[in-house]
């Protein structure tokens, strides 16, 4: 590797790192709001729990988890220069987190016709713990969903850049920094689903 290349592949990794680490201040801050609100309100924080779909989340976080491995074996694939084994597994890892986005969908719509979202009349006849609980929620789980989504289009724009022969074994930062991305959103939701689905 000459030294421009050492230089330019230092540069993005330290650049992915420092874009990771203000991520996890924004959904540490979040975190932070949730823990301060459950303390405040135990009881209706219980209460609106027990509505979410256990199964539901426990299958999302294992097609997450998946998700994280198919993804670091694109990575290793592209390193021994298995360059359709690369593209099979950030095929694989797109359709997993398409997977988990119609899943959220779903969940979402089930919870929205039952009329518990902010603003609907049934949820602010409830306690204001529920009313937070849920405005958390929505919030959280759907700032996940976009950081799935745009996780996603990196791995396709990469896939892509694969094809053209702009990443290979020898230039593979773009991907390794794309899968980074990746395990971070998996990493988010590894808290969203106890905070929300079990520790109620």
């Amino acid at each position: 590797m000459s030294t421009e290349n050492h230089f330019d592949y230092t540069g993005s990794k330290i650049g992915m790192w420092l874009f990771l680490f203000t991520e996890i201040i924004l959904f540490g801050g979040l975190f932070l709001v949730y823990a301060v609100y459950r303390y405040t309100y135990p009881h209706e924080f219980h209460e609106a729990g027990e509505h979410l779909q256990v199964s539901l989340g426990f299958a999302n976080t294992l097609i997450l988890l998946t998700s994280s491995l198919t993804a670091a074996l694109a990575v290793s694939s592209l390193q021994r220069d298995r360059k359709y084994a690369s593209l099979w597994y950030i095929s694989g890892t797109v359709a997993l987190a398409a997977v988990f986005l119609i899943n959220k969908f779903l969940e979402w719509s089930s919870h929205i016709s039952a009329g518990m979202y902010p603003g609907a009349p049934a949820l602010l006849a409830k306690g204001h713990g529920e009313n937070l609980f849920y405005g958390l929620y929505y919030v959280m789980t759907g700032l996940h969903g976009v950081h799935v989504l745009g996780g996603a289009g990196a791995l396709s724009l990469v896939y892509v850049w694969i094809l053209q022969g702009k990443v290979d074994k020898d230039r593979y930062v773009a991907l390794e920094n794309a899968v980074l991305f990746w395990h971070l959103v998996d990493l988010v939701w590894i808290y969203l689903f106890p905070l929300f689905y079990l520790l109620i």
